[in-house]
C-alpha cells in the first residue's frame, strides 16, 4: 500500500490552461517542492519512460516525412503543409518536414479550445522552432495574433505554408514570420507586451540548444505567460537536463494524453506546460473551477 501510495501523481491546474496537468516541479506549496530539480528531473524521466514505453513504438506514425506535402483537417478548414524532404540529407536540419510532436500539439490546441480549457481568441502568441507553420497555422485559425519564429534559412518555406493555408481571408486570428535565433536578444515586439502564449514542438533535440532555448523562454515569458512544449521521446539524457535547466526558473506540468486530441496521440511525444515561478497564479484545490 505504501509504494502505491508513493506512485499517485500530484494534479495542479495552471492559469493559462484549464485542464489538470501532473506536477514535474516548481509549483508553490507542492509535495515535490523539497526535492531538488536534479531530482524532479530524473523521477519525471523515470516515469514517462515507464509508463509510455516510447522506444516500443515506431516515430512518425502521424506524418510522412517522404512526401512533399502533409494535408490535415484542422478548425474546420484542410490544410496543405509543404515539406522539403531532402533536406533531412543536411545536418543538423529537421525543420523542413512535420514530425509527430507538431501535430500533436496543433490539435492539442484545437481541442483544448473545443473543450473550454484554453482559449487564443486574440492572444499573442510566438511559436518558437516554427519549422513547416502547422502549429502557428491552427493557432491563428483559433484566434491567435501569432509570430511564427525560426532561424533565418527556415523563413521561406514557413513563410510559403503562411501564404498557403492563411491566405483566403477567414483566419480569426493572424499570422506573421519573423527571424529569432534562440540565445540571441529578443525583438522588443516579441516582448512589448510579453505573449500571452509561447508554443514549440520538437525544440528539445541537444543539450547545446537547451541552454539558449532556456535563455530564450526567460526572455520571452511574462508573469501572464504559458508555455506548452511538445516533445519527441529520443535521448533521456536531453530531456532530462532540459526539465533540470528549466526547473530553476518555471513550474512545469505535464499533460496526460486523456487531454489530447483523442484521434491526435503518440506514445513517443510528451506535452509539458510551463510559467515562470513568479507567476503566484498558481491554482489551489480550492479554486479548480476558477481561472485567475
Amino acid at each position: 500500500m505504501g509504494e502505491e501510495e508513493d506512485t499517485v501523481e500530484e494534479l495542479r491546474r495552471m492559469s493559462g490552461y484549464g485542464g489538470d496537468v501532473i506536477v514535474v516541479g516548481g509549483f508553490p506549496a507542492s509535495e515535490s517542492e523539497s526535492e531538488s530539480d536534479s531530482d524532479l528531473a530524473s523521477a519525471e524521466i523515470m516515469v514517462v519512460w515507464a509508463i509510455q514505453g516510447p522506444t516500443s513504438f515506431a516515430p512518425n506514425t502521424l506524418v510522412a516525412q517522404s512526401s512533399l506535402e502533409l494535408r490535415l483537417d484542422a478548425c474546420g478548414h484542410s490544410l496543405t503543409i509543404l515539406q522539403s524532404p531532402c533536406s533531412l540529407s543536411t545536418p543538423g536540419v529537421t525543420g523542413s518536414v512535420m514530425w509527430d510532436s507538431g501535430v500533436v500539439l496543433g490539435k492539442f490546441l484545437e481541442h483544448s479550445v473545443d473543450s473550454k480549457y484554453l482559449s487564443l481568441e486574440g492572444k499573442k502568441t510566438v511559436e518558437l522552432g516554427s519549422g513547416c507553420g502547422l502549429v502557428g497555422c491552427i493557432a491563428a485559425l483559433l484566434g491567435g495574433n501569432v509570430v511564427l519564429t525560426d532561424l533565418p534559412d527556415r523563413l521561406r518555406l514557413l513563410k510559403k505554408n503562411i501564404q498557403t493555408n492563411l491566405h483566403r481571408g477567414n483566419t480569426r486570428g493572424s499570422a506573421i514570420v519573423q527571424e529569432l535565433v534562440w540565445g540571441d536578444d529578443i525583438d522588443p515586439d516579441l516582448t512589448e507586451p510579453f505573449p500571452d502564449y509561447v508554443l514549440g514542438s520538437d525544440v528539445i533535440y541537444s543539450e547545446e540548444a537547451v541552454h539558449h532555448l532556456v535563455k530564450t523562454l526567460l526572455q520571452l515569458c511574462g508573469d501572464q505567460t504559458t508555455i506548452f512544449l511538445a516533445g519527441e521521446l529520443r535521448n533521456d539524457a536531453v530531456l532530462e537536463y532540459f526539465l533540470e535547466s528549466a526547473l530553476k526558473d518555471f513550474a512545469i506540468g505535464r499533460v496526460e494524453q486523456t487531454q489530447w486530441h483523442p484521434d491526435y496521440c503518440s506514445r513517443r511525444v510528451v506535452l509539458y506546460v510551463l510559467e515562470k515561478k513568479s507567476k503566484r497564479c498558481l491554482a489551489d484545490d480550492s479554486s479548480l473551477n476558477q481561472s485567475c
